[in-house]
């Protein structure tokens, strides 16, 4: 039993290490499990239920995301606590040393918005483009303008975004002060940013609702220019 043991043990640290003194292969260690990645993701914006990770990420199973979590928070990337009353339930979130993995993905989501293979057209949480805008800002053209936009992107779920000094701060919270609103869901404004779809088309068939500077809504739109696809060998 006991040589069963150790087999299964050394069977488990080859299959999820790479046994490698790199720090890349260390992040890889850390990170590189399936729905990994995706699971930070969701929280860069701040904590959130279990049942609210489920529903960003459709295709992760409720047994998979328990191991992820249990496996991030064992690495010391996230923690989960309890809200006070009367919320009283249990939420996560990323460390102090977990947030400073955002350049990661802003790294990753430059680089695979050049692939010829990417789908624009797959299920787009509310996380996912958010991180893009600050990801995908051109500092240049936001050169000059200060502005408070705010995002109603469902019933729930409401962000209001600084821009200032050429960059945009995003967190979550009521919008209703901001200089400009946009009501829709992700995918949709993702198509009006990234995808040019213009504005009084979205909002004649119902899908987005602009409220404030319109002036300023155009503008903002031509903000997020995206990279040059790169080649791919024929």
């Amino acid at each position: 039993m006991k040589s069963e043991k150790i087999t299964k043990n050394a069977e488990t640290r080859s299959r999820r290490h790479y046994e490698d003194a790199c720090a890349a292969a260390h992040a890889l260690d850390l990170v590189g499990e399936r729905w990994a990645l995706l699971v930070m993701r969701e929280l860069m914006l701040g904590p959130k239920r279990f049942s609210d990770l489920r529903e960003s990420l459709p295709g992760i199973s409720a047994n998979v995301l328990t191991q992820r979590l249990e496996g991030l928070e064992a690495v010391g990337i996230l923690t989960r606590r309890k809200l006070p009353q009367p919320a009283s339930v249990q939420v996560y979130e990323l460390t102090e040393w977990g947030y400073e993995s955002e350049p990661i993905f802003q790294a990753l989501g430059r680089w695979a918005a050049r692939s010829p293979l990417h789908d624009p057209t797959l299920p787009f949480s509310a996380a996912s483009f958010l991180l893009s805008l600050r990801t995908m800002l051109d500092a240049k053209r936001a050169e000059g303008l200060e502005a408070r936009i705010g995002f109603r992107l469902s019933d729930t779920e409401t962000f209001l975004a600084h821009l200032a000094d050429g960059r945009i701060e995003i967190a979550r919270g009521p919008v209703d002060d901001a200089d400009l609103i946009f009501t829709g869901t992700p995918p949709i404004m993702a198509g009006a940013i990234y995808g040019g779809r213009p504005l009084d088309a979205l909002e004649s068939a119902g899908a987005l609702k602009v409220e404030g500077d319109r002036t300023l809504a155009d503008r903002f739109l031509r903000l997020f220019p995206l990279p040059p696809k790169a080649s791919h060998p024929a």
